[in-house]
């Protein structure tokens, strides 16, 4: 099993920043990859960033968001600058085993409760 606790989440305007966390606990092994996806009010849950060995992001957030990790305190971290009313979203942090750069929802194997992020225009 594992754990994932996001928190961060908030009110910000347009141009704003926030920065995301997500503890991990539980089977944190090597094995799995923590991301980040999000679902927007009406739409489906997409990808946004994943870190395995290397980082990757979704087109729409390159160059304005921000994956990291602390190991020691097994934490990943979603900075998110210049935001926009397009990111107002529930976010989720996600722990997947795939290989793929980018895991479908199908292969990520747990899910955190999501904290729910506002951009105002």
């Amino acid at each position: 099993q594992v754990q994932l606790v996001e928190s961060g989440g908030g009110l910000v305007q347009a141009g704003g920043s926030l920065r995301l966390s997500c503890a991990t606990s539980g089977r944190t092994s090597s094995s799995y990859f923590v991301g980040w996806f999000r679902q927007a009010p009406g739409k489906e849950r997409e990808f946004v960033a994943r870190m395995r060995y290397t980082t990757y992001y979704a087109d729409s957030v390159k160059g304005r968001f921000t994956i990291s990790r602390d190991s020691a305190k097994n934490m990943v971290y979603l900075q998110m600058d210049s935001l926009r009313s397009e990111d107002t979203a529930v976010y989720y942090c996600a722990a997947d085993r795939t290989t793929r750069a980018i895991p479908t929802m199908r292969e990520v194997e747990y899910w955190g409760r999501g904290t729910q992020v506002t951009v105002s225009s």
